[in-house]
């Protein structure tokens, strides 16, 4: 009885041993699958933020829409997010965003009589334009003496630009990518991390932070958001370099945001620059400027992430149901007044 007692004990203590043998490698193994399973969504997260988004021409498809029958629309046919009020946690993603470190560098052109625009601007974007966040502002004018002093939040900056004065409000909207590409060069590769290129004659309404972040970033603009494509004000003259067939085109992004990490927004820039060039070397001006080679870009480089009209509304316009928010708006102005041509 006590042998077999005995040989009963031992047969539990191995089996025990086997079990728990068992178990721990079961345990090793599902943590490892764990952790290899979240490293691979991250590598694939990584991916998708980082990878350029190349299109070919001449490709013809559907064109997306910007709300649909069961209300707005959130993604783009490449899975780029479209950022609407109620898509993100704002004080979640902020903080995330906080702890990188990051600086956000951003460009606002205020030449001639748009100085006066520049103290709207600046008081608002203080109050919602990544607040707690590290940012430089980088003001190019021609009246650096209009410049006004506002007080900046910490790790808030501002740099005044000197550059010439123009007789034309096209030539200046025509040399914003150049000035832009040449600053990143110079200077913002090395000193920020994202990078926005805002218009002056608008102003902050709502919050705005890092919900905004991404690779390649554009706007959808407010006037043309539920238009058909071959309705798009896109440059249609073949012989400039900003045509896009009236069979092409996705949706139409307002100039007055442009954004993005800095190497990404640089290509954008040098690529417009040069067509911008090769367009006056050939005495051609594209129908809206700058604003026209940006679109054709976005066509064939689609951008990683588009901010919904809350972000570049326009004063004039009333709310309507799809955009709850307004962020960021164009403010009302009498354009003889301020350009200096008509």
């Amino acid at each position: 009885m006590i042998r077999s007692a005995q040989n009963f004990h031992s047969f539990l203590f191995v089996l025990l041993v086997m079990i728990l043998s068992g178990l721990i490698y079961v345990g090793y193994t599902s943590t490892w699958e764990k952790y290899r399973w979240q490293n691979e969504c991250l590598k694939s997260t990584n991916i998708q933020q980082n990878v350029n988004m190349y299109s070919s021409q001449g490709l013809i498809y559907k064109q997306p829409t910007v709300v649909g029958t069961g209300g707005i629309v959130t993604l783009t046919p490449w899975l780029a997010p479209i950022v609407w009020e109620g898509t993100f946690d704002p004080q979640l993603i902020d903080s995330i965003y906080k702890q990188q470190n990051i600086t956000i560098a951003t460009t606002v052109f205020a030449l001639g009589k748009y100085t006066q625009f520049l103290k709207t601007f600046l008081e608002s974007a203080e109050q919602q334009y990544f607040v707690g966040f590290r940012v430089h502002y980088y003001i190019f004018t021609d009246k650096p003496e209009e410049v006004p002093v506002i007080k900046l939040g910490t790790e808030h900056y501002l740099t005044v630009l000197k550059v010439p004065s123009s007789n034309r409000w096209q030539e200046i909207t025509l040399s914003r990518m150049e000035k832009l590409e040449k600053l990143i060069e110079s200077l913002l590769a090395n000193e920020a991390d994202y990078v926005f290129s805002l218009d002056v004659d608008t102003k902050f309404y709502g919050h705005w932070g890092a919900e905004s972040l991404g690779r390649l970033v554009g706007v959808i603009h407010p006037g043309y958001y539920q238009t058909p494509r071959n309705k798009f004000p896109y440059e249609r003259r073949p012989e400039s370099q900003a045509f896009i067939p009236s069979e092409e085109g996705d949706y139409y992004y307002g100039g007055a945001v442009i954004g993005g990490l800095v190497e990404d927004v640089l290509q954008l820039a040098k690529t417009c620059r040069k067509q911008l060039e090769a367009d006056a070397a050939k005495s051609i001006e594209a129908v809206w400027q700058e604003e026209s080679h940006l679109n054709k870009y976005f066509i064939y480089n689609k951008p990683s992430k588009l901010l919904s009209p809350e972000y570049l509304w326009q004063d004039f316009k009333a709310k309507t149901k799809e955009v709850k928010v307004i962020r960021f708006s164009q403010v009302i102005k009498n354009y003889a007044a301020v350009r200096p041509n008509p």
